[in-house]
């Protein structure tokens, strides 16, 4: 048995550091912020607060340009379409505020019904930019959101309706 120690290039370390592809990094890199972007799209539109009109009207400085929810009842002898858009009026604790919608609204809608708009104040803050009509008239909203619409249907109307 030898036992004498070996030199030359048999004894260079079995292990040596391998250098990694940097695609591999480029790729990770890519996945990464990929990922972030989903989370953040997920978070900005998860936080989409959700005002009465009353509230909305209030707060109209502070929203101006902010996209928000806004909960009010379609005021009758308002109602004016313009092809696939439509302009209404809807009221909530005796505050009325415009709206113009673009699209076309839902079969459901009508007078004397809450609805939920989704969009922000217009430039000058006349009337409420709307892109989406959502009707009370689900069976999993009213579920989960009951007292908020026994609210609506006592407080969701303006005291000198036409």
């Amino acid at each position: 048995m030898e036992l004498t120690p070996r030199t030359g290039p048999e004894t260079t370390p079995v292990a040596a550091r391998r250098r990694r592809n940097p695609v591999v990094y480029g790729v990770l890199l890519a996945v990464a912020l990929g990922l972030g972007f989903v989370i953040w799209q997920g978070l900005t539109n998860a936080s989409l607060y959700f005002y009465n009109a009353d509230e909305a009207v209030e707060m109209r400085d502070e929203l101006a340009g902010k996209r928000f929810r806004l909960q009010g009842t379609v005021l009758g002898g308002t109602i004016e379409e313009d092809g696939d858009d439509v302009a209404f009026t809807v009221a909530y604790g005796g505050v009325r505020v415009d709206v113009r919608h673009q699209g076309s609204p839902p079969e459901l809608f009508q007078p004397g019904i809450p609805v939920v708009l989704e969009g922000r104040w217009s430039e000058a803050g006349d009337w409420f930019e709307s892109d989406e009509i959502q009707v009370k008239h689900s069976a999993d909203y009213e579920a989960d959101h009951g007292d908020r619409l026994e609210e609506a249907e006592t407080r969701g109307t303006a005291d000198d309706e036409p």
